[in-house]
Formats: C-alpha cells, structure tokens, sequence
C-alpha cells in the first residue's frame, strides 16, 4: 500500500470538505436571498403589466371616442372613397362586411388611429395621430405576461440548489480524480526510491533507479534526489571495486616480494657462478662455455628484469599531487613514443580549454607511456592510434585508441589483474601497475568502445580544486 499517496488524498480530503461545506451554505443562503428579490420584482412585473394593461386599454378607448365625436362635429376632414372606385384593402373590407363603422389602427407601432363611416356611395375615413404606438405597447405587454407566467411555472430555488450541488460535486469529483493521478505519480519515484535505498543499505551497490514518465521534472526534488541516488551508489560501487583491486593489489604485492627476494637469493651465485666458469674456460671448450654461459647470463637477466618489475609491482611509491595540464603532457608523450615507432600513425584530438588535471605528474607519464606502447605493438605496422582528451562530470578523460585486433572476452575479464607475459621484454603487470598508480591518484582507468576497431582504453582523472 502507498503511504504517502493515501496521506495526500486524505489531506485533499481534510483540506477540501470543510470549505466546501461552509462554500455550499453561504451559496445557499445568497441564492434564497438572490430568489426572494427576483420573486418580488416578479409581483412587481406583473403588477406593472396588468396596470400597462389596463391604461393602454382606457387610452384606446378614450381615443376612440375623441375622434368619433371630432368626426361628428366636422373637426377632423375625412378623406373620401368612392364605392365604385378601387379602395385600400382594409377600407375594402370594411365595404364589404356592410358594418356601418369601424376604427382601425395603422402606422409602423400602431401610432396612428383611423375611423371608417359609411357615407352615400362610399366610406369616410378619419384619421388623428395617437402619439403611442399601441401595437408595440401590446407586443410589450405579452412579452411581459410570458415572463410573468414562466416565472410562476419554475421552481428556480429547488432547480438553482441542485444545479449548484451538482456543478460543485462533479468539480470536486474531477479534482479529487485529478489528485489521485498526481499523488500516484508523486509518490512513485519516492516509493522507488526508498525501495532502493533498502537494498542499497542491504549491501547491493549496483542498484539503480531508471528514470520513468512522470509530471514532475527532472530538475525538482524527487528528481534530484533519484539523480543523486544513481550517483551516489555508482560512486560506492566504483570505491568498492577499487577497494576490492586495491585489497587484490597488496595481497599480490605481498607475494611479489616474497617471491622477487627468493628468485634473487637463488640468481645471485647461479650468476656468480656461470660468470666465473667463463672465466676460467680452457680453450678446448671455449666455444660451447661460452655459448652456454651466454644463455644462462641472458635468461638470468631476464628472470632479473622480471624481478625488477615485481619489486616496482609491489613498491609503493610516493605520490605527489599537483594540477597537471593533460594536453601538454599528451603532446609530450605522443611526440617522445613517435621516434619509436615511425611505422604508426598517431592521431591527436585534444579538447580545447581543458582544466588542469589532479595527478601525480611522473605517475601520469607512466601510465601513459604503458598505454601508448601497447597500442603501437597491438597497431603494428601501418597501424593508427588515436589519443583524444575531453573533460565531463567533474573529471578528465584521455583516451587511447588503436587499430589492432582488439581484445577477446577472456582478455577483458583479467585485463588488469597481474600476470606473466611471455612477450619479448613483457612482464604481464604493465597495465597492473598503470591501473594502480591511476588510482593512487584518484583517478581509474577503464575499458572504452574503440573507434579504429582494436583496443581502447579511458583514463579518468580528477580535476584541479
């Protein structure tokens, strides 16, 4: 179960109800208020329609009579249609219906009111100006009973309240929904975290949380907190694998010299030995003595030189840590090792502006001069090697790249673990003794991808503080 995803509902819960209780209520109580100020402006309404009503009925009526009694009495001038002649269609109509008199309203809004009186072979109209457009005080009148009417028929307080309750749930609904998603994806990564952290106090380093979809940045605080776990647990595990190396590289350089100062106990008088049976040779087998003793002086002195490397295997040097600046080092070394091997092309990509690198200057050398050389021997003639240097995540990177044919699965796995070499003047600790004095000062070496299709290999280094 997610803890924290049911705490930020729950505090969704705390934090939303009461508001929305006191919300729903204050609303409730402006709409009654709202309600009881329309429902007397509706009695106004209608109050006020049926007195425009009944003035606008008494108006006509009065009109009526003034101008009947204005006709009468000759004051108005009537106009005159013949019977026999062609008429308006009201005044027609008015023929035909054989009524003796009729008023009629006419104008746009009915403003203007008319008298038809039969008179001889024809009809008189009289006609006065009202002033008030009686067909649009009607019109206003009906608009003004539907309102009245529709207003009678809704129940707006009951249709209001739930329409509010039912807008404010469906509101609320939607958030809480929307909260739920967030609150999963929130407390996601944080659930993947803790997780980790668990194994990684249990002791597995390699854990790692892949980053997965989520609404909130990289850049905020789960994020950084997932981006400083990754690189804290892969900063242990580099330690760790160095400890284990280094702890590897005592136990063998223990041995180294136990073993360097029994070989040498036993080569001392061997060569004192054969040295004074060249010196007292009789002639008669001086050939072959001195063959032999030449064998036996150059296999001593290779048993000697492997001797040597065992003793600088297991010395511990000291170690004197200065800012070094890489790409004047790597000109240095490329440009010493060419003369050496004129048959290998060398190629040079240094990346500009470099900060100067922590390291023990004399050790750096070695171990690029180590690397250097086994490229030109894997390269061999017509071969390229590539050395480029570049700078990222607090570290500086040289990179040695050859065109030889590579490295096997078998040769990865023990690559820097000591061994014996059976190469003309190979020892089999070079790259040993380059990966320890690589993290003497802080630094490593590792495997790269190659890009001429042989061997490559990175070392890392710290920058200058």
């Amino acid at each position: 179960m997610n803890r924290l995803r049911n705490r930020l509902i729950l505090v969704f819960l705390a934090a939303t109800l009461g508001p929305l209780g006191v919300t729903l209520w204050l609303t409730r109580d402006l709409l009654d208020r709202s309600l009881s100020i329309a429902a007397g402006r509706e009695a106004e309404l209608d109050a006020l329609s049926l007195s425009l009503q009944q003035t606008g009925r008494e108006l006509y009526q009065r009109a009526r009579a003034d101008l009947k009694r204005r006709a009468d009495a000759g004051e108005v001038a009537p106009e005159r249609f013949a019977g026999s002649a062609p008429m308006p269609p009201e005044i027609d109509e008015f023929w035909r219906s054989g009524e003796l008199e009729r008023f009629h309203l006419s104008g746009e809004d009915g403003d203007r009111l008319e008298y038809f009186v039969r008179g001889g072979d024809g009809v008189l109209r009289h006609a006065v100006d009202l002033g008030v457009g009686m067909e649009r005080l009607s019109r206003q009148y009906a608009r003004a009973r539907e309102a009245v009417e529709r207003g009678r028929q809704l129940d707006r307080r009951r249709g209001f309240t739930y329409t509010f309750i039912l807008l404010a749930a469906a509101i609320w609904a939607v958030s809480l929904a929307v909260l739920i998603f967030v609150a999963a994806r929130i407390s996601q990564p944080i659930q993947k975290l803790t997780g980790a952290l668990g194994k990684l106090a249990s002791g597995d380093l390699g854990v790692r949380i892949p980053p997965g979809p989520r609404l909130l940045h990289q850049e905020d605080e789960v994020g950084r907190a997932i981006n400083a776990f990754n690189h804290t647990a892969a900063e242990l595990e580099q330690s760790r694998d160095r400890l284990v190396y280094l702890t590897q590289l005592a136990s063998w350089q223990s041995l180294a010299r136990k073993m360097a100062h029994e070989v040498k106990n036993s080569l001392t008088p061997i060569r004192l030995t054969v040295e004074e049976m060249l010196a007292r040779h009789n002639e008669r087998d001086s050939a072959f003595l001195e063959q032999a003793a030449q064998i036996v002086v150059e296999e001593v002195e290779s048993l000697e030189r492997r001797i040597r490397a065992f003793s600088q295997f297991a010395a511990e040097p000291p170690v004197t840590l200065a800012p070094v600046v890489v790409n004047e080092l790597v000109q240095e070394r490329v440009t010493f090792l060419r003369n050496g091997h004129p048959e290998v092309a060398y190629e040079l990509d240094l990346g500009p502006g470099l900060d100067p690198a922590q390291a023990d200057e004399d050790l750096l050398k070695g171990v690029l001069t180590n690397l250097l050389e086994n490229a030109a021997e894997a390269a061999g003639g017509g071969g390229r090697i590539l050395v480029r240097t570049a700078s990222g995540d607090g570290r500086i990177a040289i990179e040695v790249h050859d065109s030889g044919p590579g490295l096997s699965e078998q040769a990865r796995r023990t690559l820097f673990q000591p061994t014996i070499s059976f190469k003309k003047n190979g020892t089999g600790l070079g790259l040993s003794i380059a990966r320890k004095s690589a993290l003497l000062v802080g630094g490593d070496i590792v495997l790269a991808e190659g890009e001429l299709g042989g061997a490559a290999f990175r070392v890392l280094l710290p920058k200058a503080i």
